[in-house]
């Protein structure tokens, strides 16, 4: 299951050319095409699933012998994000660009296709996952809802993700919680137009608005590695129309809620709901909510965790529990309801722009580590 130094000429290029058209969730109908065609000629897959939930992408190595799947999962989608790097490979569609790394991710799940190519594991089967849509929360979902996922049902799952802040050689790595649970929560208030200058004729929920804001902040608390961690952020508001002569009769505040566990979601989502209905009340308003970007937490399995330990020992990778969990979302806990599942972040470099900053791009240097660590994996569970 090795990769050879021509090999990685042939990966970097893969990785700029989707780098450089990228498409967002439930658009990455050319993405899973590129990779299909590069899978297609370079890695000679004993099966080649498409269509997976959406775009999804599932490339088979069978073993010809009895054991488990092993699945290793990537993800396909960009971010509606101009980007601002400056690159020659930078992205060629405006407004949108891989500033998260999934373009990396896929390249190093095309790396160990190759060399899944040379050398089919010893017993089992191994299905490389290359997942549609999880920037928005629904391609996992998806993916694990269509009917042919069924016959590829991991017994273990895998992933990872970069991270930058981490030196590159180091990684993190959990049992438990590992990303937050996140959803988007979108309130709308429905009241009464007036003329401006008579506002007591109307209904406006200009009030109510002004003292929601920062009512749900303050239902923030603690930091994420604490069991009852909660975080409010408001990311957007609009109040009636662009005009001085009309009082205002509708409006909507739009906030993300971030909590360590699904449970602690669970109260968060009654504790906000609750702020919201009590202001409407008292403000005469009406008042529809509803949820977006619904994202589980992603929580690693002692098995999993004990796989990829393994292989990150076995590769000289220093790693431990560092920064974990997460306050960004990962639909990947999606798995978790399947089977033992884990992700593992490596580092990027210290120095490294944010994820879903403007400028960053993801380490081409990561390629083959990722795929030593997954190979790696792959040999010490399947032979």
């Amino acid at each position: 299951m090795s990769l050879s130094v021509d090999d990685y000429p042939r990966l970097v290029a893969l990785r700029h050319d989707l780098h450089r058209h990228p498409e967002v969730s439930g658009e990455e109908r050319e993405t899973a095409n590129r990779v299909a065609a590069f899978l297609q000629l370079n890695a000679r897959p004993d099966a080649l699933v498409t269509g997976l939930g959406g775009h999804g992408l599932a490339a088979v190595y069978e073993s010809g012998q009895p054991g488990p799947t092993l699945l290793l999962r990537s993800e396909l989608d960009a971010l509606p994000i101009e980007e601002k790097t400056g690159l020659p490979y930078g992205s060629s569609i405006p407004g949108k660009a891989h500033l998260c790394g999934h373009d990396g991710h896929t390249t190093i799940l095309t790396a160990v296709a190759m060399g899944l190519a040379r050398s089919r594991p010893a017993r089992g089967r191994v299905v490389l996952l290359f997942q549609p849509a999880e920037e928005d929360g629904s391609g996992a979902a998806a993916v694990i809802a269509d009917p042919v996922f069924a016959e590829l049902r991991p017994d273990l799952a895998l992933s990872l993700h970069n991270i930058p802040g981490l030196a590159i050689g180091k990684a993190e790595l959990k049992a438990g919680p590992v990303n937050c649970a996140s959803r988007g929560l979108r309130l709308r208030f429905a009241g009464k137009t007036a003329h401006a200058s008579q506002p007591e004729t109307g209904t406006s929920p200009m009030p109510a608005l002004a003292e929601l804001m920062p009512a749900l902040s303050r239902l923030s608390r603690g930091t994420q590695s604490d069991p009852d961690f909660r975080l409010v952020t408001v990311t957007h508001a609009w109040l009636g129309e662009k005009a001085f002569g009309i009082a205002p009769g509708d409006g909507e505040i739009w906030a993300t809620l971030r909590t360590q566990t699904d449970a602690g979601m669970a109260a968060l989502c009654h504790d906000a709901e609750q702020l919201a209905q009590d202001a409407a009340s008292r403000f005469g308003l009406g008042l529809s909510f509803s949820y977006h970007d619904i994202f589980h937490h992603c929580e690693n399995a002692p098995d999993a965790v004990a796989a990829l330990g393994a292989a990150l020992d076995a590769e000289g990778i220093t790693w431990s529990a560092g920064s974990l969990p997460l306050r960004p979302s990962e639909d990947f806990g999606r798995f978790r309801a399947l089977c033992p599942s884990a992700m593992v972040f490596l580092g990027a470099g210290e120095t490294r722009p944010a994820l879903h900053n403007p400028d960053y791009d993801f380490p081409d240097n990561l390629i083959e580590l990722g795929a030593r660590l997954f190979l790696r994996a792959i040999r010490q569970q399947l032979g």
